[in-house]
């Protein structure tokens, strides 16, 4: 009879480097994204042409590839990452250019009117982009962003491919030790479903609170 409680542990762990991957990839995600997406919509030609090449980069190359880089071929040139290290820096590099097209847009669809009256106040681009405009773009990011984070939950599991002991690594020590696919594999999904609905959760919270803050300021 096979002892259960020994691999539940060992999900668990893996569990645990999934969320860690999933918290760290998208803090560099969100601060990638603010820097090339605020790059793409500066009066700079070079800033717009660096952020440019980089989401298309990023967007047009698989995300197995840029691990695949990150892990094994960086150190050729005396940068050597740890497999956590090298699946955050992947993830959080490859969701980032998606998220600053969102944040491009976002800063876009702020009407021509605020940009009208910024200069009125005499306000310079970066207090207007500050103080005005951004407060009113990140309401319309936050909804793009869920999605992004939780496709970069999803996307945890291509670490598995440099032996990083994730959800989908331990499920499949689990299936080679038990001969069991059925059990491994069905816990993983309702807790990759679980994980992607706390996300989605906490991203409607937050939209609701901003929300609620820019009702206040308007009435």
């Amino acid at each position: 009879m096979i002892n259960w409680y020994g691999y539940i542990e060992l999900i668990i762990q893996g569990a645990v480097v999934t969320i860690e991957l999933t918290v760290m990839g998208s803090i560099i995600a969100v601060v990638m994204a603010f820097i090339a997406g605020l790059c793409r919509v500066s009066r700079y030609t070079a800033l717009r042409i660096l952020a440019t090449a980089y989401i298309e980069f990023f967007r047009g190359t698989s995300i197995f590839v840029q691990l695949f880089w990150a892990y094994f071929v960086l150190p050729f040139v005396g940068i050597e990452l740890t497999p956590l290290q090298a699946g955050v820096l992947a993830l959080g590099l490859n969701v980032g250019a998606y998220g600053a097209e969102v944040v491009r847009g976002a800063v876009k669809a702020i009407g021509r009117e605020q940009r009208e009256a910024c200069l009125a106040l005499n306000l310079s681009r970066t207090q207007a982009m500050r103080h005005i405009i951004l407060p009113q773009a990140l309401p319309l990011m936050l909804p793009t962003f869920g999605n992004n984070a939780i496709e970069l939950l999803k996307g945890t599991a291509v670490v598995s491919l440099i032996s990083l002991s994730d959800l989908t690594f331990q499920a499949q020590v689990v299936r080679a030790q038990t001969g069991s696919t059925l059990i491994p594999f069905a816990t993983i999904l309702v807790l990759y479903f679980l994980m992607a609905l706390a996300i989605s959760y906490v991203m409607s919270w937050i939209e609701r609170r901003m929300t609620r803050g820019l009702d206040g300021v308007r009435t």
